[in-house]
């Protein structure tokens, strides 16, 4: 399936590869005039905790709404965030912070990367986009602004590449199929289904 085509709802998996064990699944969904990205990531180490997430967005891929559970030692929480494609609310207190921002960034997950790459996929071998994100924190939830950066490289084994990073976590390589969703995010989840 191409990026460029309609989805109806594929299913996915990915296995964390970093210092935490655990497991993603997935699913990309058609909705009225866009997309649904819903997922559950559930961690064993180093501290038991799950998440599940919403993100709807529109058929040019830009964020609407997202809705973010978390259940770990801190309790179990929720966030909702809204926006017009420049005003964010938080739970439905604007929070002026985030205005302005392009995305919303669910930490735990390697899905919401597809977010941003398939609004990007006319980016050139070599040309980047630096980005604003509304960045949720898993498992407190707590959201920031964030700056991040995806460079558009060379293809992998038939693969797209790009490399995404911010200030705070550093630059990493993620290969992504035709429709952008991540199939290896180095150093952090390999995608087990589809493979």
């Amino acid at each position: 399936m191409g990026a460029d085509e309609e989805v109806g709802m594929r299913m996915y998996a990915w296995q964390r590869a970093d210092e935490s064990t655990g497991h993603s699944v997935a699913r990309v969904s058609a909705i009225d005039g866009g997309r649904r990205y819903q997922g559950t990531e559930v961690l064993a180490t180093p501290t038991a905790v799950s998440c599940t997430f919403t993100v709807d967005v529109t058929g040019e891929s830009r964020p609407v709404r997202a809705i973010v559970r978390a259940f770990s030692q801190l309790g179990s929480r929720v966030v909702e965030l809204t926006t017009d494609g420049w005003r964010w609310s938080i739970d439905g207190q604007h929070r002026p912070a985030l205005d302005g921002a392009t995305d919303v960034d669910v930490a735990a997950t390697p899905l919401t990367n597809a977010i941003p790459i398939r609004r990007l996929g006319h980016l050139a071998v070599g040309e980047e986009a630096v980005m604003t994100v509304a960045w949720v924190d898993v498992p407190s939830l707590a959201v920031r602004r964030v700056e991040q950066t995806y460079t558009r490289l060379e293809p992998v084994d038939g693969l797209a590449a790009w490399q995404y990073g911010d200030r705070e976590h550093g630059a990493f390589r993620l290969l992504v199929d035709a429709d952008g969703v991540v199939v290896d995010y180095e150093g952090f989840a390999t995608r087990v289904s589809p493979r």
